[in-house]
């Protein structure tokens, strides 16, 4: 069996409900499992499965009805809001379909937005984006505004702004739905080296082929886990 290292997230009892009027809609139902620090996970199904709703609910972005998520070691469903906020900012990444890109703001501007939140000295600032634009391949597009950027730029702008503050996981939820095959490859294979030096990986995907990509895939169907498996890829 392949080992990463110590759980970086503990999922407990993991349970999400909603109510529309009179009626209850379970979207979780009781779900638990473990992520060791280090792995790439997938997690897939079909759509209306709850993939994404993990992800919020693994990610502090929304609150379970019940149960617990602990990350490092601690049970962030029991910190208050504002302390949410802080937790996220400073130890997650994310990525979305939707770039979220600032469009007034050129490639570097947008990168170095949460680093400024963070408090990181302006002196640091330039650095660190610099830094993350070179892992994704765009050092060359750092003054162009996202209107002059492809898709898969953008995207992989918005990857560059996730990994500047180093972040403990990186969630992303169908970062390639709005890409087609060559930039979604590229943004794959982006997560793949990141991963490979160390980057704990949360990737909601509902294309089997690039859920096999990950180390683990979890398929998830009316909000019950179904499927938790190692794929045939060697550990990075």
């Amino acid at each position: 069996m392949l080992y990463w290292g110590d759980d970086m997230i503990h999922i407990e009892n993991l349970t999400k409900k909603f109510y529309m009027g009179d009626t209850e809609l379970i979207a979780l139902k009781g779900l638990s499992f473990d992520v060791p620090t280090g792995q790439f996970i997938s997690i897939t199904g079909r759509s209306g499965a709850g993939k994404s709703t993990l992800l919020y609910n693994m990610s502090l972005l929304d609150k379970p009805t019940c149960g617990s998520v602990t990350i490092d070691e601690q049970v962030v469903t029991e910190i208050d809001d504002q302390k949410r906020v802080a937790y996220r900012l400073n130890n997650f990444g994310f990525i979305f379909q939707e770039y979220a890109l600032i469009p007034t703001l050129t490639s570097i501007e947008n990168v170095m937005l949460p680093l400024l939140m963070q408090g990181v000295k302006r002196k640091e600032l330039e650095l660190e984006a610099l830094q993350a634009l070179q892992k994704v391949g765009l050092i060359d597009k750092l003054k162009n505004l996202p209107s002059q950027l492809s898709g898969g730029q953008q995207q992989r702008v918005a990857i560059a702004r996730a990994i500047a503050h180093n972040p403990k996981i990186i969630f992303a939820d169908e970062p390639t739905a709005n890409l087609d095959t060559i930039s979604s490859q590229e943004v794959l294979d982006i997560f793949i080296k990141l991963n490979k030096n160390g980057q704990t990986i949360i990737m909601v995907t509902h294309e089997p082929e690039y859920a096999r990509l990950a180390h683990r895939t979890i398929e998830l169907s009316d909000g019950l886990i179904i499927l938790d498996k190692l794929n045939s890829v060697k550990k990075r």
